[in-house]
């Protein structure tokens, strides 16, 4: 009898060790499966939060964009304000001048002229 208990042991021992085989290859392909699950969902997260910086960025470099076209509109209408208020000054102090040139030019001729008829007179002696 101790040759079939020990043969049963035997039996019983390697039965046991065949399901534990089993159960820990299960085991094992669970986890692969979950850390396989894992990763995937790691990748996902990744490049949701990639896109998202993406389409962050792209706005802010749009809003930027936009800014900077409304400032240099801004700054081109002041400059151009400001040149046309500059011309117009300059043309009216250019026409004042012009103006007061002409007046002294002319007193100037005329006392030229009455200076010269005086001097003439003089020397005609009338």
């Amino acid at each position: 009898m101790s040759k079939v208990r020990f043969g049963s042991v035997v039996l019983l021992a390697s039965l046991a060790l065949s399901a534990s085989a089993q159960e820990l290859k299960k085991d094992a392909e669970a986890v692969g499966r979950d850390t396989k699950t894992a990763t995937k969902d790691t990748g996902h997260a990744i490049a949701k939060g990639t896109r998202t910086a993406t389409d962050k960025t792209v706005d802010g470099t749009k809003k930027v964009y936009h800014k900077t076209a409304d400032g240099t509109e801004k700054a081109a209408d002041k400059t151009a304000e400001g040149t046309k208020k500059a011309y117009h000054k300059t043309a009216e102090g250019t026409e004042k001048v012009a103006d007061k040139t002409a007046d002294g030019t002319k007193k100037a001729y005329h006392k030229t002229a009455d200076g010269t008829k005086k001097a003439v007179d003089k020397v005609e002696g009338k």
